[in-house]
C-alpha cells in the first residue's frame, strides 16, 4: 500500500519537474524505479514512456501559452533524434553499473552547473 502511494508521489513530482524545468523529472523516475527493483537499463526506458506524455501535455501548454514557438524548437529536433536513436542502441550494449554512474555524473554536473550559474 505505501508503495503504491510513493509511485504516485514520484509520479507528480516527475510531473511537477517536467512542468517547471523540461523533462527532468526523469531525475525522479529512474530511482524510483530502480527501487522499485526495476535494473537500470529497464528503468531508464521505462522512464522515458512515463515522460512521454508529461512532455506532449506540457510542450501543448508551453505552446498555447505562447511561452515558445514551435519553428525555435524545430532547429534541435532533427539532431535530437538522431541522438535519441544512438543513446537507445547504446543503451543495449553499456553494462548497468556503468550506467548508473554515468547517470549520476550527468546528475552532478546538472547540479553544479546550476549551482554556480
Amino acid at each position: 500500500m505505501i508503495k503504491k502511494y510513493f509511485s504516485y508521489f514520484c509520479g507528480f513530482a516527475a510531473g511537477i519537474l517536467n512542468g517547471l524545468f523540461g523533462a527532468g523529472g526523469g531525475m525522479v523516475v529512474v530511482p524510483m524505479l530502480e527501487k522499485d527493483g526495476i535494473e537500470a537499463k529497464k528503468a531508464h526506458a521505462t522512464s522515458i514512456a512515463i515522460i512521454l506524455p508529461l512532455t506532449v501535455i506540457t510542450s501543448f501548454l508551453y505552446l498555447s501559452g505562447g511561452r515558445f514557438v514551435f519553428s525555435d524548437a524545430m532547429l534541435y529536433i532533427p539532431s535530437g533524434i538522431v541522438g535519441a536513436v544512438c543513446g537507445a542502441l547504446f543503451l543495449k550494449k553499456i553494462p548497468n553499473d556503468v550506467l548508473r554512474r554515468v547517470f549520476g555524473l550527468v546528475m552532478l554536473w546538472a547540479a553544479v552547473r546550476l549551482f554556480f550559474k
